[in-house]
């Protein structure tokens, strides 16, 4: 299991350092990564609008089993 340190938002909530991106990859390619990814401990994803992955990603997420709010989601809007 990764442990990532924490940092603190200006609202109190701790969102992991570090996080996942998934620009540029297939969709296949993209759900196997995160899926390994939060098995290995990653709690932060990055997606947009743009990469087009961002019902992949919150698929992976939804059936992986963890608890919603325990799993941080970044996005972009398009330009």
């Amino acid at each position: 299991m990764t442990t990532v340190p924490d940092v603190a938002l200006t609202n109190g909530v701790a969102i992991p350092q570090l996080g996942l991106g998934t620009a540029r990859l297939p969709d296949e390619e993209m759900r196997r990564i995160v899926r390994e990814a939060l098995e290995v401990g990653y709690r932060f994803v990055d997606t947009a609008a743009s990469y087009e992955n961002e019902r992949g990603v919150g698929q992976v997420i939804a059936d992986s089993g963890l608890p919603r709010e325990s799993v941080f989601v970044s996005t972009k809007l398009r330009g």
